[in-house]
């Protein structure tokens, strides 16, 4: 095994057991650069706010670059999980057990909205008229709202119509349908199928090697997106509408902390160690405002932390349709907030009916920048005493908060993804709890790992 430890591409191994410093200054940390990026963004985004709503582009760009690789990596990384497995019974069965945890943590998320926002009372005072709204302002988002559809619509729609199409436009449910559908295809065909999965393992390691690349531009884009947020609508807009910040905000943090840690605690693993562990990709998010910038990251971290290859390959990519609950606290906040502004009291049953319409409908929000909106304006359209056209009041700080709603919806999936390969005895509990303690585990278990993965 000493020997082996000296092959090239080894040392890495010999490193960590020896428990060296990484030999990297601060400053080429990517956690620092990200970091600074953004207190430069927010910076320029005071001192010269025309052209810093000119650097859009760069945070676009950033999360475009991103999302041309989210389809095929999804592709890839769940038709080798798929097809590594046992039996197809295990794929229903990590499905199953990840939609009853979705929906459950989706019930506290929304319990948690709801108290906050009538304790609060954000839109008390402001005396919304409907009839002086910009209704131009919000017509964008309604007609996309109309073309949504309903439940039913969703869930058809989930099944590509071709399955280029469903890579063109890259949408994440319609490649996970295929790709569930080609692994147990060549999970059937059993020993023929190894070279084909080989080769797409291959494929695989190959995309996470340009996501490492394109993860190097994470402060340019992080620096763009948020000197055009602050440039654009100004730190001095967001005064009127702090305290429904401050709402989601808070909601956010009692649900990461009051759900997600008993949750975490449950599964035998520390929040707080977790937090720290995926510290880079909350403040890509962070700087981006999409949660969708670090799916390849959060993926490969997972792995690396003990969850099988097939949970975080079903859980991680059907989390980001399934279990935004980050975006279903902001929804039922705002719909609240609308209701609370134009003087429409709600009785207990129609808020109870609209946490259950928000159960089916924050399912189909998108983790991408300015969906939750878009959704939002769905949900309300369902309920006629809530005067649409006070969506405009929030078309000043959406942008804001939705870096809340995706910081949440990251840390949701990837402890959801945690719970659920507990709950299935696909995570190697002792090995996570050695990183998370920043005790990497032994050499000789990575190298008897990576040796029977490539063994096949």
């Amino acid at each position: 095994m000493a020997a082996a430890e000296r092959r090239p591409g080894n040392e890495w191994v010999h490193r960590r057991m020896r428990r060296e410093p990484p030999l990297q200054k601060f400053y080429s940390n990517l956690y620092v650069q990200v970091l600074v990026a953004i207190a430069i963004g927010i910076g320029f985004g005071v001192v010269d706010p025309d052209r810093a709503a000119a650097m859009k582009p760069l945070g676009d760009g950033f999360i475009k670059l991103v999302k041309m690789l989210i389809a095929p990596i999804v592709f890839t990384t769940i038709v080798v999980g798929v097809a590594e497995m046992g039996a197809m019974k295990q794929v229903g069965r990590i499905g199953l057990r990840a939609l009853i945890y979705f929906e459950i943590s989706t019930i506290f998320a929304l319990a948690i909205a709801l108290v906050i926002v009538h304790v609060l009372r954000p839109g008390a005072g402001i005396g919304f008229d409907p009839a002086t709204a910009d209704v131009n302002a919000v017509a964008a988002y309604t007609t996309s709202a109309e073309q949504q559809g309903g439940i039913v619509e969703f869930l058809f729609n989930i099944i590509p119509d071709t399955v280029i199409g469903a890579f063109a436009r890259g949408d994440v449910l319609q490649v996970l349908v295929f790709a569930v559908l080609f692994g147990l295809a060549l999970l059937k065909m059993g020993p023929r199928a190894a070279p084909l999965v080989a080769l797409i393992a291959t494929a695989s390691d190959a995309l996470f090697g340009m996501v490492g690349m394109i993860m190097r531009l994470a402060p340019i884009g992080a620096f763009g997106a948020m000197a055009f947020t602050v440039g654009e609508y100004g730190i001095g807009s967001l005064v009127s509408l702090g305290q429904l910040m401050a709402g989601v905000y808070l909601a956010c943090l009692a649900y990461v902390f009051l759900v997600l840690g008993p949750f975490a605690m449950a599964a035998g693993f520390s929040l707080v160690k977790f937090l720290k562990y995926i510290g880079e990709e909350i403040l890509i998010v962070l700087g981006t405002s999409s949660s969708e910038s670090v799916l390849p990251r959060i993926m490969t971290k997972l792995e690396h932390l003990g969850c099988s290859k097939p949970v975080v390959g079903l859980v991680v990519p059907t989390g980001y349709s399934f279990n935004l609950d980050g975006t279903a606290i902001y929804m039922a906040m705002g719909m609240i907030f609308v209701a609370q502004a134009s003087g429409v009291e709600l009785t207990l049953g129609q808020e109870l009916g609209m946490l259950a319409v928000l159960l089916v409908t924050s399912k189909g929000a998108a983790a991408v920048t300015g969906s939750g909106f878009v959704t939002l304006a769905a949900t309300l359209a369902a309920f006629p005493t809530i005067p649409i056209a006070g969506l405009s009041l929030l078309l000043g700080v959406d942008r804001f908060m939705s870096e809340a709603r995706a910081i949440t919806n990251l840390i949701g999936n990837a402890v959801a993804t945690m719970v659920v390969a507990r709950w299935d005895g696909a995570l190697d509990l002792p090995r996570a709890r050695a990183i998370l303690d920043g005790e990497e585990p032994p050499a000789v278990v990575e190298v008897i790992v990576t040796y029977e993965r490539a063994s096949g």
